[in-house]
């Protein structure tokens, strides 16, 4: 499956895909706690556009570390900076952008991360998603590590940190957490739905490889 596929396909079951060579570094479908469908892949220069109106929908309390900057002009100047120096993956839902992810800058060893869901669409799981997009790529890509600064009273944040593999590295002002990308949840988050989820209704068993992209990994959860 291409990274511009859509999610819009009532036939997909993850706990039936055993991945393609199309999909690494991480199935761009997406499940959400609703059950919606969504394609998280990487962004493109013609996402800019749909990027600056996902963020009018930010108000002050949704903004972090002054991010995303408060006028527009500033905000679209920030989005097309982090195209070109960041590697992005965007949450697409219904030919729509409402989640937008990345690290920066790209060719960094140990690049800082930053995930962003509108609004009306947290608590449904799409920032965890992106945040394991972010991490399967930038394993893929050789980076060492990655880390991220979160303020201390943002407890919802921390804790979708910690869920995804990041730890407490130091509490001066804000929170920075990091994650090392040779910890098993960045290999794990590479594995197809199948091997990451088990079957609907998975019985008893030993992990077991699996071959996908021409890279082999051992079954397991998520």
């Amino acid at each position: 499956m291409s990274h511009h596929a859509t999610a819009a396909c009532d036939g997909w079951d993850g706990s039936e895909c055993e991945g393609t060579v199309h999909c690494p570094p991480r199935c761009p479908r997406f499940v959400d706690k609703q059950g919606a469908r969504w394609t998280i892949r990487p962004a493109v220069d013609g996402d800019a556009a749909a990027l600056v109106e996902m963020y009018e929908g930010f108000e002050t309390a949704d903004r972090a570390q002054g991010l995303p900057p408060v006028t527009r002009s500033r905000r679209a100047d920030w989005i097309e900076t982090m195209l070109a120096d960041g590697s992005n993956v965007v949450a697409e839902r219904g030919g729509e952008v409402f989640g937008h992810a990345m690290y920066t800058p790209t060719d960094a060893a140990r690049p800082e991360l930053a995930v962003f869901v509108h609004p009306a669409m947290q608590g449904r799981g799409v920032g965890t998603e992106l945040c394991n997009h972010v991490i399967a790529d930038a394993a893929a890509g050789g980076r060492e590590g990655l880390e991220l600064h979160v303020e201390s009273g943002n407890r919802v944040a921390r804790s979708v940190y910690r869920s995804v593999g990041f730890e407490l590295a130091d509490r001066r002002g804000d929170i920075r957490m990091t994650l090392d990308l040779d910890d098993p949840i960045a290999i794990e988050v590479r594995w197809p739905p199948l091997a990451r989820e088990g079957p609907d209704d998975p019985l008893p068993r030993e992990p077991l490889p699996i071959e996908f992209g021409g890279a082999q990994a051992a079954g397991a959860d998520d």
